[in-house]
C-alpha cells in the first residue's frame, strides 16, 4: 500500500548537482583580495566586458568538467554566452551543464599557492581546454615571472608574448600581455594588476576615475556659464 507520504517522497524532485564552497582563506592567499576585489578589479571589468546577463566574471568559485569530476577554483574566471543562472545554481562552472570551457581564468601567486599555480592547476586548466591561463605575481618570487599568460593552441598551452615597457626602474617597470580572449592588456605595474583597453590605451574605467571624468565635466559646465554670463552682463 502507498501512503500520501510515499507518494509526496517520490514525486519530489532530484536535487541537481552543487559545488561545494571553496575552503576558509589562509592568510598568505590574501593577495587575491587585495589584488583583484580591494582595488576594484573584478567588477571594474565586470562592467568593462558588459553583457552581464551572459558573461560570468567570478572568482573563487569551483570549475570542473561534469558533476563528480576533480574540482579546482581559479582566482579569477571569466566566460562569455554562458548561463549565469546556472552558474548560481550549480555554485560554480561545470563545463558539461554550460556547454562550453570558460574562456579565460587568473592565479594570483601567493606564498603557498605558487608552486600549484605554475604546475598542477596550469595542467588542470589545460586539459579543460581553457582557451586562455594568466598568472600575476606581485613580486615574482612565486610563480618565477611577474606576469605570465598561456594561450591554447592545439590543445595545448603555449605562452604568449609579455612586453616590457618603459616604467620607473626603482619599481620594477612594467610589463603588459594581450588577452585575446578579453580583448585587453594585463598591465604588471609596481606590484599591481591593471587591465588596460587596446583602444584608449588606458586603464578601464573604474568608479574613481568615472567620478574624476565626470567631476571635470561639471567644472567645464561652470567655467561656461560664467563665460557666458561675463559675456551677457544683463541676463
Amino acid at each position: 500500500m502507498t501512503t500520501s507520504d510515499t507518494l509526496a517522497t517520490a514525486q519530489k524532485p532530484t536535487p541537481r548537482f552543487r559545488l561545494p564552497d571553496i575552503p576558509e582563506k589562509h592568510p598568505d592567499d590574501m593577495t587575491t583580495s587585495k589584488h583583484l576585489a580591494q582595488n576594484g578589479n573584478m567588477y571594474n571589468l565586470s562592467q568593462h566586458l558588459g553583457k552581464q546577463e551572459t558573461t560570468i566574471v567570478s572568482g573563487e568559485r569551483y570549475i570542473c568538467r561534469a558533476p563528480g569530476s576533480a574540482m579546482r577554483y581559479p582566482d579569477l574566471l571569466v566566460a562569455f554566452n554562458a548561463d549565469t543562472a546556472l552558474f548560481e545554481y550549480h555554485n560554480g562552472y561545470i563545463i558539461s551543464e554550460q556547454g562550453k570551457p570558460p574562456d579565460f581564468v587568473l592565479e594570483i601567486a601567493s606564498r603557498r599557492t605558487g608552486a600549484t599555480d605554475t604546475g598542477v592547476k596550469r595542467d588542470y586548466y589545460e586539459s579543460l581546454e581553457i582557451a586562455e591561463y594568466w598568472r600575476f605575481d606581485e613580486t615574482g618570487e612565486y610563480h618565477g615571472a611577474r606576469l605570465a599568460g598561456d594561450i591554447l593552441s592545439d590543445g595545448r598551452f603555449r605562452p604568449t608574448k609579455i612586453e616590457a615597457l618603459a616604467g620607473d626602474a626603482s619599481m620594477g617597470g612594467a610589463l603588459r600581455g594581450h588577452s585575446v580572449a578579453l580583448g585587453l592588456y594585463l598591465h604588471w605595474e609596481a606590484g599591481q594588476l591593471a587591465f588596460y583597453d587596446p583602444a584608449t590605451g588606458a586603464p578601464i574605467a573604474s568608479l574613481e576615475t568615472e567620478r574624476e571624468r565626470a567631476d571635470r565635466a561639471e567644472a567645464r559646465i561652470h567655467r561656461l556659464e560664467a563665460l557666458l554670463r561675463a559675456q551677457n552682463p544683463s541676463e
